[in-house]
């Protein structure tokens, strides 16, 4: 059995919660949420910690979750990764990943484990997807059309700002890879709306797309944790053209980031020290069973 924490509390961080009750191989040893506001659920009173340096309370980790806004992860996991703590996180801002990897690889062999970025659904498993559809087309080109549904990384990058009491970022695909960002913010008294729309547009998040910002009372109203991705590639195998390639889901966004992150536990233990993105990890360590098993199933 692996032990695993979960750091942080959120959305993500209670459908790891589900997720781990369901493995096979897993145990959950503690729960990290550092948010003043949070107040443990009754049932979870024995493994709930304030304090990341706590984390070993328990006993040993195998493997922690960061189940934390983007922004922190690298911080969080170059920390744990030195202290000789494996980890996963769903980091999601695609132009940095390659340089948060290089600079976690080497805390990761400092301190001789492993940590896998980006294990999400994008990045993460559609990575995968896209690469694999390289594979079978190598020359061609591959559209990622998101949506519509919410955008947790947008969301998180919107409540972030001064004056913004909640958030909801929804992405709509206009098609070819190309999406429009709809921003609902539910705003602190006193903050004025011209100059969140402003911050929230100038967000690294949004400069990409088109992105309209509109105020509502209430953000739960229109919350709606659904998303959902199609991805093609048109390309040429060989020398033969025409190589139409599709795939496309309907998603809970948080539990899927979540499954994926568990399995990326699994797949962290049995790599050697360093740092890894989904698509440099064999697929067979992300599920539970031998080998055997799995291939005799899956091939």
């Amino acid at each position: 059995m692996l032990n695993i924490a979960i750091v942080g509390f959120g959305n993500v961080g209670k459908c790891a919660y589900d997720a781990i009750q369901a493995a096979p191989d897993m145990n959950l040893t503690c729960i990290i949420e550092a948010a003043p506001q949070a107040v443990p659920p009754a049932h979870l009173a024995g493994i709930w910690l304030t304090d990341i340096k706590d984390i070993h309370a328990h006993g040993k980790i195998d493997a922690a979750l960061l189940c934390l806004p983007s922004r922190m992860c690298p911080d969080v996991a170059e920390t744990l990764l030195r202290a000789g703590l494996n980890t996963v996180d769903s980091y999601d801002i695609h132009g940095d990943i390659w340089d948060v990897k290089c600079r976690l690889d080497k805390a990761a062999k400092e301190g001789n484990a492993s940590g896998i970025i980006s294990a999400g659904w994008d990045p993460g498993s559609d990575s995968v997807m896209r690469a694999l559809m390289e594979a079978m087309a190598p020359r061609g080109i591959t559209y990622t059309n998101f949506g519509p549904g919410m955008s947790m990384g947008h969301s998180v990058a919107a409540k972030a700002v001064d004056g913004v009491a909640n958030a909801l970022s929804v992405t709509l695909p206009l098609g070819a890879g190309v999406h429009r960002r709809m921003v609902y913010v539910q705003l602190e008294p006193g903050a004025v709306f011209e100059d969140i729309a402003r911050a929230i547009k100038a967000d690294p998040y949004f400069t990409h797309d088109e992105t309209h910002v509109r105020q509502t009372d209430n953000v739960m109203d229109l919350l709606d944790a659904g998303h959902g991705v199609q991805i093609t590639r048109k390309g040429v195998s060989g020398s033969a053209h025409n190589q139409l390639l599709e795939y496309s889901m309907r998603i809970n966004g948080p539990a899927l980031t979540a499954q994926i992150m568990v399995g990326a536990a699994r797949a962290a233990c049995k790599q050697p020290p360093g740092c890894y993105t989904l698509i440099e990890v064999p697929m067979v360590d992300l599920l539970p069973g031998t080998r055997e098993e799995l291939v005799r199933k899956l091939v």
